[in-house]
């Protein structure tokens, strides 16, 4: 990504389709109380005008899965539509299915059937005065580091035009935009290796007060200890534009009398437009995700490339 491409998505906000992410309904009169169920956060905030994010986790409450979940009405009646990355399609179709036993809920996978963009910052403000067409309906998100809107419509109908300037986000700027948000996703900082607090998702994708779930006690033992094996943060080089920085580089401190301990590892990475340093996102202990500390990385140890300093994600 360029810097003016950087810089324009800064001020007037980016446009993304989504249509690939795999997509489901949830009918039935107990589709709320079976979902709360499944997630961290609280279903029976998730409105028609306003999408509620969380994480589905395991037994061991960590994660398989984050979804976005939103209110509509589809056909003749109410339904949850709940949206996820690509490739969890099948396990988290199989997952969330593996829990209906005995509640009023049919799990629909409409992942062809319906199509998805979203729009943040300024162009958020066109979705909201466009008219819908037949069948569409838009609902509020926080997807990018701003506040958005998603529109939804069936594959079926006849979409409105939405890209003609061809100003959507390619996915190599989608996935640079992220990273310098901070923004965690699945597989790369999400999966089943990591607690939802440890992405920092506390706010964002957690309700400790809306009852029980999958993975709800151990989840609720963290927030009371406030003790996490590790954290995710945000790294930026520490002035070395051409050092050789990639996921899978390992995190290192280095002690008193130079020896190194390992402390995490690089999960995503990119290069910042504007001032052409590498860039990403990694785990690190907790001991040493504080402000502008830093840390040596490296690709294949013990040579170390670069420092980076560590911006709290």
């Amino acid at each position: 990504m360029t810097k003016e491409r950087f810089e324009e998505i800064s001020q007037q906000g980016g446009l993304v389709n989504l249509s690939a992410r795999s997509k489901w309904l949830l009918r039935g009169a107990d589709r709320v109380r079976y979902l709360n169920g499944q997630v961290t956060n609280n279903v029976k905030n998730a409105t028609d005008a306003q999408a509620v994010y969380a994480c589905v986790t395991n037994l061991k409450g960590r994660v398989e899965g984050d979804i976005f979940i939103h209110a509509s009405v589809v056909g003749d009646g109410p339904v949850l539509v709940v949206d996820a990355e690509p490739d969890l399609r099948e396990p988290l179709g199989l997952r969330l299915d593996r829990y209906i036993i005995a509640d009023d809920v049919e799990l629909l996978d409409v992942t062809d059937e319906w199509q998805l963009w979203h729009a943040f910052g300024g162009q958020a403000a066109r979705f909201q005065e466009m008219a819908l067409p037949e069948g569409a309906h838009r609902t509020a998100a926080w997807r990018f580091g701003q506040e958005g809107v998603d529109l939804w419509w069936p594959v079926a109908g006849e979409p409105p035009l939405l890209d003609a300037a061809g100003t959507s986000l390619t996915a190599e700027e989608l996935e640079t935009w992220r990273i310098c948000a901070g923004i965690p996703r699945w597989p790369d900082e999400l999966n089943a290796e990591v607690f939802p607090p440890e992405a920092g998702l506390q706010e964002r994708g957690m309700d400790y007060a809306k009852g029980c779930y999958i993975g709800q006690e151990i989840l609720s033992r963290i927030k009371t200890t406030g003790k996490m094996p590790q954290s995710l943060v945000r790294l930026q080089s520490h002035g070395e534009a051409d050092a050789p920085f990639s996921a899978g580089a390992l995190l290192f401190h280095q002690k008193e009398d130079g020896t190194l301990a390992k402390v995490g590892h690089v999960t995503s990475t990119a290069r910042h437009p504007v001032h052409g340093l590498p860039v990403g996102l990694g785990y690190v202990k907790q001991a040493f995700a504080s402000v502008h500390s830093l840390l040596l990385a490296s690709e294949e140890p013990p040579k170390i490339t670069f420092e980076v300093d560590i911006l709290i994600s």
